[in-house]
């Protein structure tokens, strides 16, 4: 079963994106994170829709869009908060994680 948890937070900022994406590709609001191994710091935060939320996920609910963490992935990004930042240089998703020792330039990577 998945847990509703204040485990990991998605902004408002990030919230919004994600029902416009959805919308667009006529999908279900439900961003996923995972965290896999590489990257240039050792660890890699990967974003893809889910169609539902999977048994054991981790779900941070904002303005109806929902983000969804495995059980596996939720020890690495416990405390963070996802967001959606635009700049000169371009426009993604942010993780602002407390966990995270060390990070890449790019910051989709980090270290514990």
């Amino acid at each position: 079963m998945a847990t509703l948890a204040a485990d990991i937070a998605l902004t408002a900022a990030a919230a919004a994106r994600v029902a416009a994406i959805a919308a667009k590709q006529n999908k279900p609001a439900i961003l996923r994170l995972s965290v896999e191994g590489g990257g240039c710091s050792g660890f890699q935060y990967k974003f893809g829709f889910a169609d539902a939320p999977e048994t054991g996920d981790v779900i941070a609910e904002t303005d109806g869009v929902r983000l969804v963490v495995d059980d596996v992935s939720v020890d690495l990004v416990r405390g963070a908060s996802v967001d959606y930042v635009e700049s000169l240089g371009g426009a993604a998703f942010k993780v602002d994680n407390p966990n995270a020792a060390s990070g890449c330039g790019c910051g989709t990577s980090f270290s514990v």
